[in-house]
């Protein structure tokens, strides 16, 4: 398995002010070094950088599972997280996280959500990939529910 970052394009349009997924212009921030989680690069934003918070579902197309939310990025084109299989240091700052498995039509596998602490993720992800409809995997937050990244098989 692997920790999948989002894409580098959709990051790109929003650094240049393109709209979110409420169509709405990135609004611009300033972090305060306390938890400011990048999902491009996986990276806390370093205390004093801008970032931008945006409106995102990480979905393709829109229907009833489709959930849409806020998360942040960084302002400055950052470099995309490698996807080496281990888990980002981003991911290790809370002590828990929701997570659940969504099958090929992007739809919530009933029964595979929980909320797993930090260094039991990779375990549970396993588990949940055991079941043969399990695509992919969302990682939110146990807090707000904002989204993470995602988990894929390798």
């Amino acid at each position: 398995m692997h920790f999948t970052a989002l894409a580098t394009d959709i990051v790109r349009q929003w650094q240049s002010g393109g709209p979110d997924a409420h169509g709405q212009a990135p609004e611009r921030a300033v972090s305060d070094g306390d938890g400011i989680p990048c999902r491009h690069c996986l990276k806390d934003v370093p205390k004093g950088a801008p970032y931008l918070i945006v409106a995102h579902r990480p979905f393709d197309t829109l229907q009833p599972y489709a959930e849409c939310g806020p998360l942040f990025v960084c302002a400055s084109p950052c470099p995309r997280h490698q996807e080496d299989g281990t888990m980002p240091d981003v991911l290790k700052t809370s002590p828990d996280y929701l997570i659940k498995g969504y099958s090929m039509d992007q739809r919530i596998v009933y029964g595979t959500g929980a909320i797993v602490a930090n260094d039991a993720m990779k375990a549970h992800a396993n588990d949940i990939f055991a079941d043969p409809k399990v695509a992919f995997i969302h990682i939110r937050s146990a807090r707000n529910n904002c989204y993470q990244a995602r988990i894929d098989r390798d």
